[in-house]
């Protein structure tokens, strides 16, 4: 489990929040060399228990993707491999960030293709639930993604959609709603059944199973409006998961529209409940 993007939070521990190093963007250095050996067998061990699930549970879109990269099994990736990669299918690639970071900073990453990653790696009493983002979470749940380039375009529309966001009341709110459903924990329909894209399930073992298997929350079809009016949990499992049909059907519906009015029709009102099942 994560939290979606915002102000930094400085927990210095070795690389991890480490904002002294930071340029005025936020970017640092990864410094491979500084990893220890306990955390590549940290990212070792993340990895051989989701390498697991995925080919059961996660989109054909996202597998293409992992394959794509060629992430070691064994060893934090080296940032600039995984750049290569992507450079030749997408355009994009990844910057190096201490942790969290401004809104208005990662719209501009996002907008010139740029996804930031942090560099540091959970410990071990975290494998299973995270306050924020790690090199984990963010390099084996967001990275393979960018290599589709559909779900590369809408990545890079979402970063262009920031400032509008930013400049209206209650629209940054909105927006955050869309990368949540759409972006962390979103399913998406295949020949096969439903699938897993979402980072936030993804790099989560228990989550991605969950997703998918449990009877408990409910499934409903995308709807752009309803997306971004809907509350998340951050504190465990959700409650409710958007279902696309495909990655075009969430670019089109999205560069498609205009959000202003929207921000200024729903921006203030009370969000919809976690749970919230359609009237």
């Amino acid at each position: 489990m994560v939290q979606p993007p915002s102000a930094p939070v400085n927990q210095p521990q070795g690389l991890r929040g480490d904002y002294s190093r930071a340029t005025e963007d936020y970017t640092v250095a990864q410094d491979w060399e500084r990893y220890t050996a306990d955390e590549h067998a940290i990212w070792a061990t993340l990895y051989a228990r989701q390498i697991a699930l995925i080919e059961r549970y996660a989109a054909p879109e996202f597998l293409d993707g992992v394959r794509a990269l060629g992430a070691s099994a064994t060893q934090i990736p080296r940032f600039a491999d995984a750049n290569r990669v992507l450079q030749e299918t997408t355009g994009w690639r990844i910057v190096a960030v201490p942790g969290l970071i401004p809104e208005q900073t990662f719209f501009d990453h996002l907008a010139q293709l740029r996804f930031p990653v942090t560099v540091w790696i959970r410990r071990r009493e975290e494998l299973d639930y995270l306050v924020e983002p790690d090199v984990f979470h963010d390099f084996f749940g967001h990275v393979p993604l960018l290599t589709n380039p559909i779900f590369a375009r809408f990545m890079q529309a979402y970063g262009e959609a920031g400032p509008k966001a930013l400049a209206t009341p209650g629209g940054l709110r909105m927006l955050a709603r869309l990368y949540w459903y759409m972006v962390e924990f979103g399913l998406i329909r295949t020949g096969a059944g439903l699938r897993v894209y979402g980072a936030g399930i993804l790099s989560s073992k228990g989550e991605t199973v969950y997703s998918i298997e449990s009877p408990e929350p409910q499934r409903a079809p995308f709807d752009l409006v309803r997306v971004m009016r809907t509350d998340y949990r951050i504190d465990d499992f959700q409650r409710t998961y958007f279902v696309l049909d495909s990655f075009e059907q969430l670019f089109e519906a999205c560069y498609n529209t205009d959000f202003a009015p929207m921000y200024r029709r729903y921006g203030e009102l009370p969000p919809l409940a976690a749970d919230a099942r359609p009237a």
